[in-house]
């Protein structure tokens, strides 16, 4: 019979330099494997030009973007795999393994050939890396939060776990130091020709590093007492999900726990910087400088909610930054658009750029075969040359038929009607037509790129700091909470599964949804409708089913 919460609870527990080291090794193992997984995510717009360069360039990025999410994609897959291993054989060797598969694969794309070299073989290549890193981490997170999980004392779950949900913080903020550093030491040209390898190169130190920190451990205490005595699991995955009473909670966690705080993370630390860099126009380098400032300064709070998870329970928290989310994106991301680049901010105020055209007309901004020029229409003329310069517009419906018109403030300019002309002359008239309206853009104010002497600064680090909050309130306790909804017998296999389709699909194809999102409307804020209905979601579903779970013993 299981043991109460009460009576599991140590009296004035300090941590044992055993479960330092457990800590310690298991959350800088992890730390390095964020690392090598997100600097492809830092590095979209440079990876576009270098591995995608023979599509347009809106589709580019893109393409760039949905590469980056297929990492993420086969994160499920990994989860199913490694999970199940790790519910058969152990924890440690598990994790073993994927670190190994991701320090490879990450080190393979620092030397792969750019699509320059070798055509169409380099993006190919590419997505192949990819999706070993996404099927390695898939079955990283679950056993090194199970890992820390099953040493940890009764009421001190949710602090020590949290220092595993630092880790993909931690992860980025170094990858965010080795950019930053590399672009420094060489220059911005040599950077984006050759330099950006750097930093995937250096992952084979760290793969050294941090698989001689995980040779240190040893299995987990619970785990080796269910092997001891025979009470494994024989059918993790049957067991997990083909039983209702243990598959009813997989559901539950999805989306009443992890769909919200996977959209809230990315938001806030992913969405956020290719918003900066592509919306609002500020340099990469500066980009990343403030995305690490606010990283730095929000980091101690996954401590600090996962510490207070554990007095006042997991839920509220989570639920709390899921609900925030929702009422402050928009407010937020304005805001951030005015501290960061108040010219363009400005312009979008006083000078709007409308397309008058018949939607009916026009095509998707965004072409999955990647050969589409958008010139075949006058209203994809007018709307990719718009997309293309990171303009926002609005639609105004005109009847069938009706050449595009683009009015910048108050002057109006005719897109080239593509049934009038044709080869040489079509390509005069659209180079023709770009040149008015860019003149005009510039004459209303619109910048070609962020002063950096216009920037706010502080307010722009504020406002970055405070999405990191949201992060760390539904991220820091998420941990402790998966690992006390399950069965120690099929915990690494039924936590990994709802933790990996949340983050992998609901937060890793949120930047290429929402840029889609973007480039279909030509409003940068539409986007932000994707992560406020899954946090919604997240939040009625998760007031409703979610159980509250940090009195719980997990030893049985």
């Amino acid at each position: 019979m299981a043991t109460s919460y009460e009576d599991a609870l140590p009296k004035h527990h300090e941590a044992t330099q055993s479960e330092k080291l457990v800590i310690t090794a298991s959350s800088l193992g992890t730390v390095f494997e964020w690392y090598d997984f997100y600097l492809y995510g830092l590095l979209a717009t440079i990876i576009s030009a270098q591995f995608f360069s023979g599509v347009n360039e809106t589709t580019g990025f893109i393409f760039a973007l949905a590469a980056f999410a297929a990492g993420f994609a086969v994160r499920p897959f990994g989860a199913l795999v490694f999970g199940r291993i790790g519910d058969l054989v152990g924890r440690k060797n598990t994790f073993l393994v994927t670190m190994g598969l991701m320090g490879l694969s990450t080190f393979v794309v620092g030397v792969l050939p750019s699509y320059a070299s070798i055509g169409v073989a380099a993006p190919i290549l590419l997505l192949v890396m990819r999706l070993v890193q996404g099927l390695a981490l898939g079955g990283e997170y679950g056993g090194a939060a199970t890992y820390v999980a099953e040493h940890a004392p009764n009421n001190k779950r949710g602090l020590y776990t949290s220092f595993i949900q630092t880790t993909a913080t931690l992860g980025l903020f170094a990858a965010l130091l080795v950019v930053i550093g590399t672009r420094t030491l060489i220059g911005e040209e040599a950077f984006k020709d050759w330099g950006w390898r750097v930093p995937f190169l250096v992952s084979i130190i760290l793969l050294a590093v941090s698989m001689w920190i995980r040779l240190q451990l040893a299995e987990s205490p619970v785990f080796q007492k269910m092997k001891e005595e025979g009470t494994t699991s024989k059918a993790p995955l049957t067991e997990a999900f083909g039983q209702w009473k243990n598959a009813k909670w997989v559901l539950v966690a999805l989306i009443g726990a992890v769909a919200g705080q996977a959209v809230v993370w990315y938001t806030g630390q992913f969405y956020a910087m290719f918003f900066l860099e592509k919306m609002l126009l500020v340099d990469g380098a500066t980009t990343n400088i403030l995305i690490a400032i606010a990283l730095g300064i929000g980091t101690p709070f996954f401590i600090f909610f996962g510490w207070l998870s554990d007095r006042i329970g997991r839920k509220p928290i989570i639920m709390l930054g899921c609900a925030l989310a929702v009422l402050t994106y928009f407010p937020a991301f304005k805001a951030l658009s005015e501290a960061a680049n108040p010219a363009l901010a400005h312009a979008q105020a006083n000078a709007p750029v409308t397309v008058i055209t018949n939607e009916n007309d026009c095509s998707l901004q965004f072409d999955p075969v990647g050969k589409n020029k958008f010139d075949s229409k006058s209203c994809d003329i007018a709307k990719a040359f718009l997309a293309k310069s990171s303009v926002s517009y609005t639609s105004t419906e005109a009847p069938a038929g009706t050449v595009a018109q683009v009015t910048v403030g108050g002057e109006t300019f005719t897109a080239p009607d593509p049934a009038k002309v044709s080869g040489d002359e079509r390509k005069a008239a659209i180079k023709a037509f770009q040149d008015e309206v860019k003149a005009a853009l510039t004459k209303a104010g619109y910048p070609s790129k962020a002063d950096p002497d216009q920037i706010d600064k502080p307010m722009t680090v504020l406002i970055l700091t405070y999405l990191v909050l949201l992060v760390t309130m539904v991220y820091g306790p998420i941990a402790a909470l998966l690992v006390e909804l399950f069965p120690t017998r099929i915990r690494y296999t039924s936590m990994s599964l709802p933790y990996h389709i949340g983050n992998g699909w609901f937060g890793g194809f949120l930047p290429t949804t929402a840029f889609a999102m973007v480039a279909a409307t030509g409003d940068i804020y539409y986007g932000l409708w994707y992560p406020i209905v899954i946090a919604g979601l997240t939040l009625v579903c998760g007031l409703l089913f979610l159980p509250e779970t940090f009195k719980r013993n997990i030893d049985d």
